[in-house]
């Protein structure tokens, strides 16, 4: 049975039929509206029929930013859209003849390398995606686990720093402080602001005014020292993070999504030191794989798709 999955972004939505296998069939895109909700409600509703047309489908997910709850239904808070405690799926329902779930959009990413892409081989996965800021999710013993509210597995806001850095979710000291794109940025500032290794960082900065994320990549790319140490700090302050869910989750993989994922192993080998230097019992406990995500941009729509299609079957 063929399902849809639909991404909503900040700025587009995303949508897919995607097959039993997690093969992209036909895939959508469009602008997200600003007018407000119900223009985007009408734009997700519009790409859900254009999807389907010609094709047999029962099921269709909907992957949103932000808190939902527990039963898959309502969008408690979304941090880019003007939703708060919106009955998004009761919304969908009725104007779709379809089975309708709702999700937290890196729980439907996460769920998609589980089932289809680096996380495929285990039954316990831990996903970290590391891009503006940090998104997360689990799977334990093959089950999406989603807390008893629905707004479990918000990993970048795991403080790190006992009253460290101001996060926007209003606490101090998160992870996604440290361990994000913007962080990322940030230590690359700081390093061109000493000098030194950050005379690269610097050079480019001065030329284009500021920099951005996508200069810092590029002189990663390029080997620039200044611009590796940044990534290599980075890397640590996740390693770090990953000791301490470990302790708690004892993951069998953590896999590593989002734009600053496609610096492989260049963020991979840090984390893993940093992980074995924090790691509690040392020694004594079997060491998890680091491993980048597989699905990259596909991953939100496959992962909502086949989360739609399995609580479809469960009924």
């Amino acid at each position: 049975m063929h399902a849809i999955g639909i991404d909503i972004g900040g700025t587009k939505i995303a949508g897919a039929l995607v097959s039993e296998l997690g093969e992209i069939i036909v895939e959508d895109r469009v602008p997200t509206p600003t007018a407000g909700s119900e223009q985007i409600v009408d734009a997700v509703v519009a790409m859900i029929q254009r999807l389907s047309d010609g094709h047999e489908v029962k099921a269709a997910g909907v992957a949103a930013p932000g808190f939902i709850d527990a039963a898959q239904s309502i969008v408690y808070y979304t941090p880019n859209i003007p939703w708060r405690s919106e009955p998004l799926r009761q919304l969908l329902s009725d104007r779709l003849d379809l089975h309708i779930t709702i999700d937290n959009d890196a729980n439907a990413a996460g769920w998609a390398e589980f089932r289809f892409g680096a996380g495929r081989l285990y039954s316990d996965m831990t996903m970290l995606t590391i891009g503006t800021g940090v998104g997360g999710a689990i799977v334990s013993q093959d089950r999406l686990f989603r807390g008893g509210f629905g707004a479990g597995a918000e990993l970048g806001h795991m403080r790190v720093v006992p009253d460290g850095l101001p996060c926007g979710c209003g606490a101090r000291g998160c992870i996604e402080q440290y361990g994000s794109g913007r962080a990322l940025l940030r230590m690359a500032n700081e390093i061109a602001d000493v000098g030194g290794i950050g005379l690269g960082l610097a050079a480019v900065r001065e030329e284009r005014g500021s920099l951005a994320g996508p200069d810092v990549a590029k002189l990663i790319v390029d080997g620039d020292p200044g611009a590796l140490k940044a990534l290599r700090e980075l890397g640590t302050w996740l390693g770090q993070a990953c000791a301490s869910l470990s302790a708690v989750l004892d993951p069998q993989v953590f896999v590593f999504g989002g734009g600053v994922a496609v610096a492989g192993d260049l963020l991979l080998d840090p984390i893993r030191e940093a992980y074995l230097t924090h790691l509690p019992a040392r020694g004594f406990h079997p060491e998890p794989t680091f491993v980048i995500a597989e699905l990259v941009n596909d991953a939100g729509v496959v992962g909502a798709a086949d989360l739609a299609r399995l609580h479809a079957e469960d009924r």
